[in-house]
């Protein structure tokens, strides 16, 4: 197992930890929560060995071997698949023997090289390394294509497969999802359930850690504490904790004001001196318990649009894309009919690459419709917050100056664009101080995402377009942002992959899939099933098309004797042979679905009964019973009827691998 014990930690002069203790067990998958700054990528450094503790004693297995995903951005004309493949250091270290023993014409070494490859896994290193890579949502026509030519949020894509393509016994991920889609965010949900090592991850998409944690680490005044359970858990048991703590120090604080009193009334007397003096010690040895002292939460809030046009926008018969510089058109989206009203809230969803952002960008302006039209009500006025903050910032200018040039381009008069009421504005998105002349690109990328916000705000907007607003901002600051899209009396339109934040904010969904742009029937859970869907069907295409690329070669499945072709009765044979394997394969699965199509309907009705029970009066102990049961029972159909849909996928799959009907 992995030991801190009494571990203290320095940035400078700042004590990050002070004689924190903690042990994490071989499997175990954490989640590493705690404010921005407090240290939880210090601690990233501490376990990866580039930083030391400044005291105490800190142990990793020494056999362990630790993979994590390289901060710099991958600079090579390799391709994706070589450079992933490249993650696996076992297979290249083995590699490098092979090809030393050839030269050096030492035939045993040579054996003993292909037989480590063999137990490395080299015969199927490139399928599972382009698997990687089509998981976190490349296409097949990508996995040659050279690194150097994608965008930087697909590179570090790139690295991401890379530390999974890594055999590890220790996985640190820090925020994994900061550049992914909510498809490429299913999947990598799935990959690291099933990821047999012990798994760290930092993260700020409450979902993602309850999907994946068991066990989380808080980092809170120089202290770690370990909590069982997710996130979610988490929260429910430091809320407890704390109102437990607030208990205890108003009971000490009463005692010590009973003891005081004492002293301070008998302190003069010679009679009562003695004990007055015992109650002054009995206060210095008591263990002073600490105040939980409430902390002030980043809240904002939007102001009140100047008007609401409704419709807010009308599409009509449109197709949005891109032109190049000689006039070519590549149209993403065709047909497009659709309506926005005032104080709608609508979460666009879609797989990678199938054109939101070209969707949102065509409505924010920042890209003309190729057909039809586009018609504003009078008086529209967009918030943006493009995915890349720095679209609409100047790295080296500052906060500040960034605020008087909005101010200035929005014709702000009189005491609103003063420099110092423009402080004390951005003094509400904490940049306080001196960081108002902070250089935008020195900053961090939630300090940014802060700053854009701010800069959103003071447009007052009626149509908030949000195109993954919540990369880089902390939990706090992502309460805060759904809290304020609530209050807000605009309408919204939002592209996330934090399902929390859509759940929070959303009531109609838009599906941008296959060319269009249409209304989805379905929630989140709804819409997760869809990406399952579509992901089969896309692997099923990529299949279809590497069998009709190699024509005139036999199909993998196509493993039957030519023979059985001519032979009616040995195909019947051979088919049923299949089958006969087939039922074999799948029996323990299907099996699980029955026992699962069994328990549903029982869970279901017993739901029915307790929701009907708790609309009827009861006592508050039998309010507080069924409640638990309910959400018990919530938690039980979550859980059965997402191992159904897998169970159903590795039927599928198997099926598919045996070329038979499944």
């Amino acid at each position: 197992m992995i030991s801190l014990k009494n571990i203290t930690l320095r940035r400078g002069t700042r004590v990050l930890l002070d004689n924190a203790s903690v042990s994490i067990n071989p499997g175990e998958k954490l989640g590493l929560v705690g404010r921005n700054g407090a240290g939880k990528s210090t601690l990233f450094a501490l376990l990866n060995g580039s930083l030391s503790e400044d005291g105490g004693e800190f142990f990793v297995p020494p056999q362990w071997r630790m993979a994590q995903v390289a901060q710099h951005m991958p600079e090579t004309e390799e391709s994706a698949t070589q450079f992933v493949l490249e993650g696996d250091t076992r297979l290249t270290e083995l590699q490098a023997k092979l090809i030393a023993a050839e030269k050096a014409g030492d035939g045993m070494a040579i054996a003993q090289a292909h037989a480590d490859l063999a137990d490395a896994g080299a015969h199927d290193a490139v399928p599972r390394a382009q698997a990687l890579i089509l998981g976190l949502g490349f296409k097949v026509s990508e996995l040659d294509q050279a690194v150097n030519s994608f965008s930087g949020g697909w590179r570090m894509r790139l690295q991401l497969a890379r530390a999974l393509m890594c055999p590890s016994d220790l996985l640190l991920l820090d925020e994994p999802t900061n550049h992914l889609d909510l498809d490429a965010l299913v999947w990598l949900e799935a990959w690291l359930k099933r990821y047999p090592g012990t798994l760290l991850v930092i993260s700020h998409d409450r979902e993602f850690l309850d999907a994946i944690t068991n066990v989380t680490l808080h980092i809170d005044s120089a202290q770690l504490t370990r909590y069982g359970g997710n996130y979610s858990k988490f929260e429910e048991l430091r809320a407890q904790q704390m109102v437990l703590q607030q208990a205890a120090y108003e009971r000490q604080q009463d005692k010590i004001a009973h003891l005081q009193k004492f002293i301070d009334r008998f302190k003069a007397k010679a009679t009562k001196a003695k004990q007055a003096q015992s109650r002054v010690k009995q206060i210095e040895r008591m263990e002073k318990v600490a105040p939980i002292l409430a902390s002030a939460d980043f809240t904002f809030e939007f102001k009140e649009p100047a008007n609401l046009p409704n419709p807010m926008l009308a599409i009509t018969d449109a197709a949005f894309g891109y032109g190049d510089d000689e006039g070519n058109a590549t149209v993403i989206l065709r047909g497009v009919n659709r309506s926005v009203l005032a104080g709608q809230r609508i979460g666009i969803l879609g797989a990678n690459g199938q054109g939101k952002s070209t969707l949102v960008k065509t409505i924010a302006r920042e890209m003309k419709a190729l057909a039809g039209k586009v018609t504003e009500g009078k008086g529209l006025n967009i918030g943006y917050f493009a995915q890349q903050e720095l679209d609409v910032l100047r790295p080296g200018e500052n906060p500040l100056e960034h605020m008087i040039r909005l101010a200035k381009d929005t014709g702000a008069e009189g005491n609103s664009a003063r420099e110092q009421d423009l402080r004390n504005y951005l003094g509400t998105f904490n940049f306080s101080g001196d960081m108002v002349k902070q250089a935008v690109g020195s900053m961090s990328g939630g300090e940014k995402a802060r700053l854009v916000l701010a800069m959103i705000v003071w447009q007052r907007p009626n149509l908030l377009l949000l195109d993954e607003p919540t990369n880089h901002l902390d939990l706090a600051t992502r309460e805060a942002l759904a809290m304020a899209i609530n209050d807000f009396d605009g309408t919204v339109m939002l592209v996330s992959h934090d399902r929390h934040l859509l759940r929070a904010v959303c009531e109609d969904f838009w599906l941008v899939g296959r060319g269009q742009v249409g209304p989805f029937d379905g929630d989140l859970d709804d819409y997760q099933r869809y990406l399952l869907e579509e992901s089969r069907r896309l692997r099923e295409e990529a299949r279809l098309a590497d069998q009709g690329g190699n024509a005139g070669q036999p199909a993998a499945t196509e493993a039957a004797p030519a023979a059985a072709a001519a032979d009616p009765r040995e195909a019947r044979r051979l088919a049923a042979q299949a089958r006969q394997q087939l039922a074999e394969k799948t029996k323990p699965f299907k099996k699980e679905l029955e026992q699962i199509d069994k328990r549903l309907p029982q869970l279901q009705a017993e739901r029915g009964e307790l929701e009907d029970k708790l609309s009827q009066p009861m006592a508050p102990a039998d309010i507080a019973e069924a409640g638990k049961r309910l959400k018990s029972c919530n938690d039980e159909i979550d859980r059965l009827e997402e191992r159904w849909l897998e169970l159903s996928e590795q039927i599928e799959t198997i099926a598919e691998e045996m070329g038979c009907p499944g």
